[in-house]
């Protein structure tokens, strides 16, 4: 774990972990906020992908219409692909907050989808063991 300079007792646990300003400046503030929020994440991932999951952040800012909106895309390199969200708002704390749900939803589809069968063994060797299908028996 890497300690964050400015932050008291707050440790970033995603150990590749990139943050990027497109168009915009990323004060200190902004910084520890997404730092906080997504940097988190790694305890939803596989605990064999946590070493190897690269995050990279870019927070975008953009006009359209005399109105200003900002955007949040995070994308997760991780071993047997890459989990990419995006989020477009009128704040870059709420594209940020927004981000972070969605994330979570993919980090577990992702390990739905990746998940190595040990579980499923497991269960399944205990229904044959359980003394109900013996006494049936």
């Amino acid at each position: 774990m890497y300690k964050i300079h400015g932050l008291k007792g707050a440790f970033i646990m995603l150990q590749k972990f990139e943050l990027k300003g497109v168009h915009t400046n990323i004060d200190e503030q902004l910084r520890t906020y997404a730092t906080k929020k997504i940097g988190r994440l790694d305890k939803y991932l596989p605990r064999h992908h946590r070493d190897s999951v690269h995050t990279v952040v870019e927070l975008k800012e953009g006009k359209a219409r005399d109105k200003k909106h900002y955007c949040c895309d995070v994308t997760m390199h991780l071993p047997h692909g890459d989990v990419n969200v995006q989020e477009k708002a009128y704040n870059m704390y709420e594209a940020i907050d927004i981000v972070e749900t969605k994330l979570k939803q993919a980090i577990r589809k992702y390990k739905d989808q990746h998940a190595n069968g040990k579980l499923a063994r497991h269960l399944a060797g205990r229904l044959r063991r359980s003394p109900v299908a013996e006494a049936e028996a």
